[in-house]
């Protein structure tokens, strides 16, 4: 069960702003969400829990591609042959 304390550190981890005033309406949709996600764990899916897992691997092979000078042509700005973007922090 998720409850109003939860949504406010979910909110404030995902840097969301959520209003006081919509802070329940808020915990009550997340218990919603979880309660379809009970719902679906009980849907039994057809698979076996014996079946064998594992990987497919390939040999890499090398492609043409885009020069540096191609693939940051169409960037807004550009800095000593890199993209420059805005600063995160």
């Amino acid at each position: 069960m998720v409850l109003e304390s939860d949504v406010k550190g979910i909110s404030r981890l995902a840097d969301i702003r959520i209003p006081e005033d919509e802070i329940a309406e808020f915990t009550k949709q997340f218990n919603e969400i979880i309660d379809y996600f009970d719902i679906l764990d009980m849907v039994d899916a057809g698979i076996e829990e014996d079946t064998p897992l594992y990987n497919i691997f390939r040999d890499d092979e090398v492609e043409p591609s885009l020069d540096q000078e191609e693939a940051i042509s169409n960037s807004g700005e550009t800095e000593e042959g890199f993209i420059r973007a805005p600063r995160v922090m």
